[in-house]
């Protein structure tokens, strides 16, 4: 990435909702595979949103105390990021299916240490960030097959909507 996309990507605004929509696409369980021409477009832009996130979570990453533990796990998301950006897939649509869908496993990474280290909230149910003026409620997610827990908070519109964990 030249200077100058990364001095544009440093000034504007990261739209992670869309990162997150492309995401989506492909690593969805309820979603068919993409078409071949779908699959090529998808892989452009999940390298394009790559390439625009990672300069912004080292920039987040960096402002950090040299010790703080979030700082080193991003870093070292976005180096992970950088080699699969450089990884060549295995020609025909499996082997690029495989890889836009590792892509978007990187991306969906570096969304969340994006939101970490900025301090963005997002609604866990829809997804849209928590704004001070809004009214929230708390949401905690327990899974019916663990342990697993998604704790946060959500808009009081978003009571009613329903998301697969």
């Amino acid at each position: 990435m030249n200077a100058t996309v990364q001095a544009a990507a440093l000034t504007q605004p990261v739209d992670i909702d869309t990162m997150r929509h492309s995401i989506s696409r492909l690593i969805n369980p309820d979603r068919q595979p993409p078409t071949d021409d779908t699959l090529a477009i998808l892989h452009s832009l999940l390298r394009g949103h790559l390439q625009l996130l990672i300069p912004e979570v080292e920039h987040a990453a960096l402002e950090r105390d040299a010790e703080d533990v979030p700082r080193y796990v991003a870093l070292a998301c976005t180096d992970q990021a950088r080699t699969t950006l450089r990884t060549q897939f295995r020609p025909g649509t499996r082997g690029a299916l495989v890889h836009a869908r590792r892509l978007a496993r990187r991306l969906a990474a570096l969304c969340e240490h994006y939101e970490a280290l900025t301090g963005v909230v997002m609604c866990l149910a829809c997804d849209q960030p928590l704004h001070d003026d809004e009214e929230t409620l708390p949401y905690d997610h327990v899974s019916p097959s663990g342990p697993a827990v998604r704790v946060g908070r959500i808009h009081a519109r978003c009571t009613q909507t329903y998301r697969r964990h």
